[in-house]
């Protein structure tokens, strides 16, 4: 019994030396640093490290959070360059669209009621002032036409009567009173021959073709609408045989001086400050990439659009050559401040990271890719514009960031 007790002792005392022994050995592995193996095939399968590079390497790199080690083909592959320095503008944008010259936009009714005859124009034409858009037999202009023929003969009569009242007069042959009546008629006569060639011109007619039809005693029934100002014509809403009449919409025609044009945006409410009226600005289109169309502020909105909170803003576009069209997306842009000089990468070589972070890959030697967080401001012309975190000079990558940043992410495989 005694020695069955004695060995059970015994046994405990073995175990527990046991355990102590692997605990000690276990502590001692975990204390031990691993070994650092040479870059791996593939970028994604790379050592990553975090927080565990040298003193040394941490005073080169303060900013240093993670990093990628790659072979030398694989580096090869990555486009590294310094980082320089841009001139970044301080604007704001806005986008909207071209539309026509709504002031210099005019509707072309007849002056009378009638049916369109023959049509000389059709939309998109591009007509000069004075140019025949279309034709009306109207029934107002034969009155008119009549009543100048009769005028002109009444005037005849009396200028006639006033002769000879005057001859008859020099001979003792008519009282005073009957020259008198005979000038006052000639005169009535004179006034009711102006009105109705007035009323005639109302009609488009010329002082030739109202002579003319005075001398042939002929009424030309057909009305002449022409074209008030040299412009584009930007709607037809007649046909041969339709009835028209003075302001019943839609008009025959509607035209539009094209020399300037408007650029209608929407503009944030917080860039309201930055408006003035007058303010000269630069107008790109899509549809002429690279070009920049000045143009100036004539009217911002009084309101804000309680739905949207953005200001209509209409600027005034010279357009001397015709290029523009209503309806291209536009985008225009205002200096709000003066021009800075600052580190520039190229967009390529900006990554933004999940945490809403942007960060660069910055590289001393040709085996390691370094991910340091940056702060970007101004994005222009392909570059963003870098504020904190980069040095000019330093050697980022500027093709292939988001590679990596994803390889990082992802880890060894």
């Amino acid at each position: 019994m005694c020695f069955q007790k004695k060995g059970a002792v015994s046994s405990a005392v073995i175990l527990a030396a046991g355990l102590v022994f692997g605990c000690g050995a276990l502590l001692i592995g975990c204390s031990k640093e691993p070994s650092r193996e040479g870059p791996a095939s593939s970028v994604a399968a790379k050592t990553l490290r975090s927080g565990s590079e040298p003193s040394q390497q941490a005073s080169v790199d303060s900013q240093t959070s993670q990093s990628v080690d790659l072979s030398p083909l694989e580096f090869a592959k990555f486009k590294v360059s310094p980082a320089g320095q841009r001139v970044f503008v301080i604007q704001r944008e806005a986008v909207g669209s071209i539309d026509f010259n709504e002031e210099l936009s005019v509707q072309i009714f007849p002056p009378v009621q009638g049916k369109i005859i023959r049509l000389f124009a059709t939309a998109g034409d591009d007509v000069k002032e004075g140019v025949p858009l279309y034709t009306i037999d109207s029934p107002d202009l034969v009155q008119a036409g009549s009543n100048l023929i009769s005028a002109a003969g009444v005037l005849e009569l009396t200028s006639s009567t006033l002769k000879r009242a005057k001859d008859l007069f020099a001979v003792q042959g008519i009282a005073q009173k009957d020259l008198d009546q005979a000038i006052s008629d000639q005169q009535a006569a004179e006034g009711a021959l102006k009105a109705a060639r007035d009323a005639v011109r109302i009609f488009g007619k010329t002082d030739a073709e109202m002579d003319s039809m005075i001398a042939q005693r002929k009424v030309d029934p057909v009305l002449v609408v022409r074209s008030p100002i040299t412009g584009r014509v930007t709607s037809r809403n007649a046909a041969p045989g339709l009835l028209v009449q003075p302001g019943s919409v839609p008009a025959p025609f509607t035209l539009a001086d094209i020399s300037t044009m408007w650029m209608i945006a929407n503009v944030a409410e917080t860039d309201f400050p930055y408006l003035r009226l007058g303010e000269e600005l630069d107008i790109t289109v899509k549809a002429y990439p690279g070009r920049l169309f000045a143009a100036k502020i004539i009217n911002i909105g009084a309101s804000v659009d309680p739905n949207t909170h953005r200001v209509l803003v209409r600027s005034q576009v010279p357009d001397p050559k015709h290029e523009l069209r209503p309806g291209m997306f536009a985008t225009f842009v205002i200096r709000t401040g003066k021009s800075m000089r600052s580190t520039a990468v190229p967009v390529a070589g900006v990554v933004r990271e999940g945490d809403g972070t942007m960060s660069v890959w910055v590289t001393t030697d040709e085996k390691r890719l370094i991910r340091r967080t940056v702060k970007v401001g101004l994005q222009q012309e392909g570059f963003d514009q870098i504020l904190e975190g980069l040095a000019p000079g330093e050697k980022v990558a500027t093709d292939g960031a988001l590679f990596l940043s994803n390889a990082l992410t992802v880890g060894p495989q």
